[in-house]
């Protein structure tokens, strides 16, 4: 991970600088504050605030003062309650902002999520420094035979390296000419605005990113997934630990009832009724499509 010494130091001034304050805080995400994880070969996360914690989200659902008081376990009971029922405006009571060093691919999928607060470095105003993303050898693969947006078998041996020479060979001469064509001393030079326009979407920028628990839960269902891209998982499950640390209580509910669960559709229930009863449930009975069927098939396991 590439943090400059500078960096380095100014993590360490903050961590060192304590606060005396009357919100409520999270000893989780305290311990968090500040720490720059590493991701891929270049990239960060780290927090840089948060607002907060497990009890804020009762708090919001009882609309109470204060603490109140309700034990823990009526906590979790509610917590889990909220999670269950899709009820989302409570779990938006708590906030965090993250330092994001990413891949500009991956910064390009991840600006989807569109709820949310983002604040990216400008290469309008400031150059862009030479990092790229380079895949290790593992990560390299061919595009999947019966997924459009998906990788098949990893490439090996001497394909393997004259791809990976290829992608770094390309970054460092497009950095080549993205200096070549900045203002030198002496020179004129092209305007950072323009010549951005010819960096590799595999350099990284930077953003703040602030989000609140119930869309971040949301960027988690779908970035954590083991069907997302690697690149931006990496990053989700970075992040998914701190949220853990967080918000211990919600982040279970999540786990349990987003991540660990299966959405069934009202014909799925249906034909699970009737398997239980002991009925011969087959695709060509079900009324289900082919993929219908298979997704059904995974779920009930064996014998589908």
């Amino acid at each position: 991970m590439s943090l400059t010494p500078e960096q380095t130091a100014e993590i360490a001034a903050a961590r060192a600088e304590t606060r005396p304050t009357l919100r409520a805080t999270s000893p989780g995400m305290e311990a968090q504050l500040y720490v720059a994880h590493q991701v891929l070969d270049h990239g960060i996360v780290r927090v840089v605030d948060y607002m907060g914690d497990d009890a804020a989200i009762t708090q919001a659902a009882r609309v109470s003062y204060g603490r109140g008081t309700k034990a823990v376990q009526n906590d979790e009971g509610l917590i889990r309650y909220l999670m269950r029922h899709w009820h989302s405006s409570p779990f938006e009571m708590c906030e965090v902002k993250l330092h994001v060093k990413l891949p500009v691919f991956v910064a390009r999928q991840w600006i989807r999520h569109r709820t949310a607060n983002v604040n990216e470095y400008s290469a309008r105003y400031s150059i862009l420094d030479r990092e790229f993303y380079i895949p290790a050898p593992e990560q390299l693969a061919a595009q999947s035979k019966v997924n459009n947006q998906g990788r098949g078998a990893a490439l090996e041996g001497a394909e393997a390296a004259r791809v990976l020479d290829i992608l770094r060979d390309d970054a460092m001469r497009s950095y080549d000419h993205y200096e070549a064509m900045l203002s030198q001393e002496g020179q004129q030079g092209l305007a950072r605005e323009l010549a951005r326009m010819n960096l590799p979407a595999n350099i990284y920028t930077q953003w703040y990113w602030k989000v609140d628990l119930h869309n971040l839960f949301h960027f988690l269902r779908l970035r954590a997934d083991p069907h997302a891209q690697y690149e931006i998982r990496t990053y989700a499950d970075v992040i998914a630990t701190l949220v853990r640390d967080w918000v211990p209580i919600a982040y279970a509910a999540f786990a349990d009832y987003r991540m660990g669960a299966v959405t069934i559709s009202a014909k799925g229930v249906d034909l699970l009724k009737r398997r239980l009863a002991g009925a011969d449930v087959t695709q060509e009975n079900s009324g289900m499509s082919k993929g219908e069927w298979r997704e059904f098939a995974d779920i009930w396991g064996d014998g589908a």
